[in-house]
């Protein structure tokens, strides 16, 4: 019933349909966090709905920023025409087209949000630079699928800003820019990056394919001195075009586009595109070896959705429009895969060495070791309650699991991989059945969609095995204990040292926090407010819980060297650790009974079996 009346609510726009609506975006405010766009509707008298894009493709959630969208007009020649927002979809909003209208003209204005919380809807401009998603800025009718709806975009920047998008320019005048006409899908999917301070670097030139596409990597940052980026690392990331490559076998893109933020004031995350991916990172990101050495997977993760989550997509989240709600069921593939295979084209890419990658690895399976909450939630249930997990708090993670499809995700497709290569005696890897499933003709975008049963049959066809009661055991699991085969499998061990790797000490600067969770059980921010307290450790046993400010440690003031000192301390001392902390205006001390002294994961090789782990992140191109 409710899509038969959207689809008559939707009439007055139907018989018109074929002529391309066009979107005027005015960015030249974006410094001060406005936006104005104006939409040309071809339409006919009868009622129409418009609907502000909602589930977002790639945030897998309801995340359109409606509440950020003002000042809508509507009008016919010079008469206002009314409107009324519906009063079960928020996002939809009804007209009544006027006899003898052939256009409509839509008026609206989007301001960008200042703070740093979600994804595309948190932070996005500066006074130097702004991300511009064009779902935030437009409407669109009802009752036609996102596929069949044609726009023609025209955009305005800030005097003087340069720009870079995936989407195909029409013409170029000053800082004007009108795009080729184009799929609303593909609009949405096509971000635009501009920036006072901006650079743009030809990957291309050295690929090894012949007839590899354009690859651009498009630099914007709030100053020009974050823009230089060392040779080596430029050489590192056309090394990633290479490698994907030989991945896959194939390029579903026309040219791709990186689309790097460079700030400190934008909200850091990454978002896949099938042409692009929007990467949002510290401003120093490109100049500082800490930071480049903490975050090095960011690109190759959002560029290996361009195959895995943009070609090949789970059926539940290829919907045709952005109103019907998205099934994330099939996320322990769309983003579990794409997690390992992001991390082990870093080290193939050079962009991270093999030793980082084993500390990344070695944390993950500590953090999913030790999370008591997988006893009551299975990974299955991170993946379908996606579109809750994503803004839960970080408070009690453990216990409550967040997102875990992600890291749980790099085991799960670890084992797997490390099991094709047992089962085949070396022949096979997880390498064949990313070409085989992902691969095929180069060519434009598309999508081709996939089911668990797919899956199975893909793996079947590479290596046979039981692969659906594989996955299905690690994904309905309430195991106390991360599945940690691939790691044993392939050679290695996770184990626990009083020392902190390279990769940890440069997580917790670049996180400004102290990373005490393996021992006293405890994460610190900058400030000394306690993040997050790990359940069942002696810090919660003591009667510490998140959110309390730590103000001294046996009777100093608080400073993470004084809590390091404290620990080791209490290794050779039966006396436990005081604590002062303050809980809103309550000051009180607590007595943390911990005597193991320091603990960071790391992994060392079992020399009884063969180094497949080594062998899994050697490139596969010279």
């Amino acid at each position: 019933m409710k899509t038969l009346l959207l689809t008559l609510l939707g009439a007055a726009f139907v018989a018109a349909q074929n002529t391309p609506i066009e979107l005027s975006v005015d960015a030249t405010d974006a410094p001060r966090r406005l936006i104005h766009a104006t939409l040309l509707f071809p339409v006919k008298p009868g009622e129409l709905t418009l609907l502000y894009p909602q589930w977002i493709p790639g945030e897998h959630g309801p995340t359109g920023p409606i509440a950020d969208l003002v000042g809508i007009r509507i009008t016919s020649g010079n008469t206002a025409i009314p409107w009324r927002r519906d009063p079960v979809n928020m996002y939809g909003f009804h007209v009544t087209v006027p006899a003898g209208a052939d256009t409509i003209t839509v008026a609206i204005d989007f301001i960008m949000p200042a703070d740093a919380g979600g994804f595309s809807s948190g932070s996005s401009a500066t006074s130097e630079m702004a991300v511009l998603n064009w779902n935030q800025f437009l409407l669109y009718p009802s009752g036609t699928p996102t596929d069949r709806l044609n726009f023609r975009a025209n955009l305005k920047v800030p005097r003087g800003w340069r720009y870079g998008s995936a989407l195909p320019i029409a013409t170029e005048s000053g800082d004007s820019i009108q795009f080729q006409p184009s799929s609303l899908t593909t609009l949405i999917d096509s971000p635009v990056l501009s920036a006072a301070h901006f650079r743009t670097i030809d990957l291309t030139p050295g690929t090894t394919t012949t007839g590899t596409p354009k690859h651009y990597l498009h630099l914007a940052s709030d100053s020009d001195a974050a823009l230089e980026i060392p040779p080596a690392e430029v050489e590192h990331y056309k090394k990633l075009v290479n490698e994907t490559g030989a991945l896959f076998g194939a390029r579903h893109y026309r040219d791709y586009h990186f689309l790097l933020s460079l700030s400190d004031h934008v909200a850091h995350f990454g978002l896949e595109h099938h042409e692009s991916s929007d990467d949002r990172v510290p401003e120093r990101f490109l100049i500082d070896d800490g930071l480049r050495r903490a975050f090095p997977g960011l690109l190759p993760h959002e560029m290996t959705h361009s195959w895995n989550g943009k070609f090949r997509r789970p059926a539940g989240l290829a919907t045709a429009d952005y109103e019907q709600p998205m099934k994330g069921d099939l996320l322990w593939v769309y983003e579990g895969l794409t997690e390992y295979l992001g991390e082990i084209l870093t080290p193939r890419s050079g962009l991270s060495t093999p030793e980082l990658y084993r500390e990344e690895l070695a944390a993950t399976a500590a953090d999913l070791d030790n999370k008591v909450g997988r006893q009551w939630r299975p990974l299955q249930d991170t993946a379908t309650a996606a579109q809750i997990l994503y803004g839960a708090r970080a408070d009690y993670d453990d216990y409550r699991r967040s997102t875990d499809y992600y890291p749980e995700g790099t085991l799960i497709w670890l084992e797997t991989d490390v099991l094709i290569r047992q089962l085949s005696q070396g022949a096979k890897s997880l390498n064949d059945f990313c070409r085989a499933f992902h691969g095929g003709g180069n060519g434009q975008p598309e999508v081709k969609t996939y089911s668990f049963n797919d899956i199975v049959a893909g793996l079947n066809a590479v290596q046979p095995y039981d692969w659906a009661t594989f996955l299905r055991k690690r994904l309905d699991s309430t195991d106390a204990h991360a599945p940690l085969g691939g790691i044993t499998g392939a050679g290695w061990k996770l184990v626990y040292t009083d020392t902190a790797g390279q990769l940890w000490k440069d997580v917790e600067t670049a996180r400004k926090l102290t990373n005490v969770t393996y021992s006293v059980g405890m994460k610190i921010k900058e400030d000394a407010t306690v993040a997050d307290v790990r359940l069942s450790s002696a810090a919660q046993r003591a009667g510490i819980a998140p959110a309390v400010k730590l103000i001294a440690v046996n009777s100093r003031a608080y400073t993470p060297a004084i809590l390091h000192d404290a620990i080791a301390k209490a290794a050779k001392d039966a006396a436990p650790i005081e604590m002062l902390v303050r809980d809103g205006e309550v000051f009180k001390t607590f007595r943390v009974d911990y005597h193991a002294g320091e603990r960071y994961p790391h992994l060392v090789r079992d020399e009884s079996k063969p180094d497949l782990l080594t062998e899994i992140i050697t490139p596969l191109t010279k």
